[in-house]
């Protein structure tokens, strides 16, 4: 029963620490490039597109391929950015909590 309460406890636990990552994210912003910085993105923590901004030197006429694919491309990196950022602070956040090596969250 003392395993049992002590399992209750670090879930309990690790429900509030999710819950403090969780408001941490929300509050983030990743910026995003692409095109040499050409092209730039940023994201919040929830994934949502805040702003754009584009070097008038792409606004050219008969280059309007080149200037989507650099937002995707800017959009892409930012996004990677943002899922290695979470992933860093999951693992920081689990990693003491003793949870055995492989074992998700289940709040998360």
């Amino acid at each position: 029963m003392k395993d049992l309460m002590g399992l209750m406890s670090k879930a309990k636990e690790m429900q509030a620490k999710m819950a403090e990552l969780q408001a941490e994210i929300e509050t983030m912003e990743i910026a995003g490039m692409a095109g040499g910085g050409l092209v730039a993105v940023t994201l919040t923590g929830k994934g949502d597109l805040k702003s754009l901004s584009i070097d008038p030197s792409l606004m050219k006429e008969g280059e309007g391929e080149i200037l989507e694919d650099l937002v995707v491309a800017a959009h892409a990196d930012a996004r990677a950015k943002l899922e290695t950022a979470m992933a860093e602070k999951t693992q920081s956040m689990t990693s003491g909590l003793g949870l055995p090596p492989g074992m998700k969250s289940p709040f998360g």
